[in-house]
């Protein structure tokens, strides 16, 4: 959020931003500013329907008021605190993550003057940025989630069960680099290496490979092409070509099975 608010203000030009997500089944809490002048706005608990991010968070869409205190179209229960921060041009956009709305961003000025279709489309992209971050936040969490039964289930079952651990190891590595989260991307990881140890004890030699050559390797373990693995990962087929003939190097293998093999019996594939 904190990241958005400040791209939103480069790109937009406009002096002050702010925003947060929701504390509630109706409500959010303001809870990142930036470039404002005073604190007046921070904590603020906005109900739906209520001022104009709480009609953005009922409509699900954009709104903005180019006179905020003057506004015939929204309500006014919050005047005092945009009056202490001096705001007068509003914009408010709702970050809607599978059709629910999680969260508002803001941006405003301190005169009464019109938001044209630019700065509003930034303010739009901004609140897009949110909505990636989050649904990349959701499926972390529920990989996370479901990571630590399925190790649990196939430690005393089959090889069918083992099946869906290196399917979910895969998925969080793929999943792990576009976390901007550093303390969830640590978790993530910290799955992948205890699913990946789930299988028992590594072999006595150990080695080293790069993350990126292990989330190649996660990626053909699961059955990928070149292809599908650089769509995973976001690389071009060439690069996963030559982190995959890195790994087999530092594995002494000569095929890409081989190569999955070699890693499992490092310990460092489930």
């Amino acid at each position: 959020m904190r990241a958005a608010l400040l791209r939103m203000r480069r790109a937009t030009g406009l002096p002050v931003a702010f925003g947060g997500l929701l504390a509630g089944p109706r409500q959010f809490r303001i809870a990142e500013l930036s470039g404002t002048a005073t604190a007046a706005l921070r904590g603020l608990v906005i109900s739906a329907g209520s001022g104009l991010g709480g009609k953005s968070v009922a409509l699900a869409r954009p709104c903005a008021v180019t006179n905020y205190r003057e506004s015939r179209h929204i309500s006014h229960e919050y005047d005092a605190v945009v009056a202490a921060e001096g705001l007068r041009s509003v914009v408010a956009v709702p970050v809607v993550v599978g059709r629910r709305v999680r969260g508002v961003l803001y941006a405003a000025l301190r005169e009464a003057l019109p938001i044209g279709d630019r700065l509003f489309g930034a303010a739009v992209d901004a609140a897009r940025d949110v909505e990636q971050a989050l649904a990349v936040r959701d499926e972390a969490e529920r990989l996370l989630a479901t990571a630590g039964k399925r190790a649990a289930d196939a430690a005393g079952s089959g090889a069918g069960a083992w099946e869906e651990v290196r399917q979910a190891h895969g998925e969080l590595r793929a999943l792990a680099p576009r976390v901007a989260d550093p303390e969830l991307r640590a978790a993530l990881l910290g799955v992948c290496g205890r699913l990946a140890g789930a299988a028992g004890p590594p072999a006595a030699r150990p080695v080293a490979l790069t993350p990126r050559e292990l989330d190649v390797l996660a990626c053909v373990a699961s059955g990928t092409t070149n292809a599908a693995a650089g769509e995973r990962l976001g690389l071009r087929p060439e690069t996963v070509k030559g982190y995959l003939r890195s790994a087999m190097r530092k594995l002494g293998a000569h095929t890409r099975l081989e190569a999955v093999v070699a890693a499992r019996r490092a310990g460092l594939l489930p």
